[in-house]
């Protein structure tokens, strides 16, 4: 009956017959240490030359990177922020994406995925990219908007801000109409004497002047600051001697004649002459007292006209 031989006997019977092998040929091997002890050492030195190659990779990057300006240099940087700010259309990737696996669905077949997984599969990662997108702006405006001591904002931030433009007065609206759409000239030659706007008042003096006061001696001439119809000439009232010149919706007053030299309801051109300077009505000395008004709206005439 045939005996069992176990496998570290087979292993030793091995072991012999390659030693004797090896005697025969004339090389001398303990057949304790067969390829054991060289393996080992092989192994152990290969681990050792990766350890050491491996430290010297990481100390060339550090030297590059703390000796070389070229990694973080403000080109690199500049660039970096160029293609972090481009505005990625993932709308256009999606179709791109969805495209080429249509055109490719017989490439795709082995894998098992079908043309609507493959849509959806491209339609959930496109969302999901532009999730990210939106988030990373909202985060991007939020630390703008805190930036800066104390939460200020920064001026490169005011002046990327889109600002809302702000709202113009019904005055600033008259003045831009009025020297768009029409011309004056000077009524007078002389000084200022009362401006426009709130002042002093007297009794004969009016708190809110309507117009502007011009000094000029009693006769001086008076010159049509505008063409238009004569609406009013009268001789009644506060303002005395006075004419309105209207035209369209924008009227021109002149009070405190002395003399009027037009009718109601006559033409006029700009530069007649219409009148004299005086004193009448409530006055304090000779002067005349000029008006500009659009839909009955007083305008500064010191801004549409330089009175020297």
């Amino acid at each position: 009956m045939e005996r069992t031989i176990s496998q570290e006997e087979r292993i030793r019977r091995a072991e012999e017959i390659y030693h004797r092998r090896k005697i025969a040929n004339g090389i001398r091997v303990s057949s304790g240490n067969v390829n054991r002890s060289e393996k080992k050492k092989i192994s152990l030195f290969k681990k050792m030359l990766m350890q050491l190659a491996i430290c010297a990779v990481i100390y060339i990057i550090f030297y590059l990177i703390k000796n070389t300006n070229y990694i973080f240099s403000e080109d690199v940087i500049n660039k970096t922020k160029e293609f972090l700010a481009y505005d990625i259309n993932f709308g256009n990737i999606q179709k791109q994406v969805t495209e080429f696996i249509n055109n490719n669905k017989d490439k795709w077949s082995f894998l098992g995925i079908g043309e609507e997984q493959t849509n959806s599969v491209v339609t959930n990662e496109v969302q999901n990219s532009n999730n990210i997108d939106e988030n990373s702006t909202v985060e991007n405006e939020t630390t703008n908007t805190a930036g800066g001591i104390g939460g200020a904002i920064t001026n490169e931030i005011v002046e990327e801000a889109e600002k809302e433009p702000e709202k113009k007065s019904q005055s600033e609206l008259d003045i831009e109409y009025l020297k768009e759409k029409y011309s004056f000239i000077l009524p007078v030659t002389g000084t200022v004497t009362s401006r426009y706007g709130k002042r002093e008042e007297t009794e004969v003096v009016s708190a809110n002047h309507q117009g502007i006061d011009i000094g000029a001696n009693e006769g001086t001439p008076i010159y049509a600051s505008m063409e238009g119809t004569v609406e009013v000439a009268s001789e009644e009232g506060e303002y005395g001697k006075h004419i309105d010149i209207k035209n369209r919706d924008v009227l021109t007053r002149y009070a405190h004649c002395s003399k009027l030299l037009v009718k109601e309801g006559q033409k006029v051109k700009q530069g007649d002459k219409i009148a004299e300077v005086g004193s009448t009505g409530n006055s304090t000395g000779p002067h005349l007292h000029f008006e500009i008004r659009r839909d009955n709206r007083t305008i500064n005439p010191e801004s549409i006209l330089d009175f020297k």
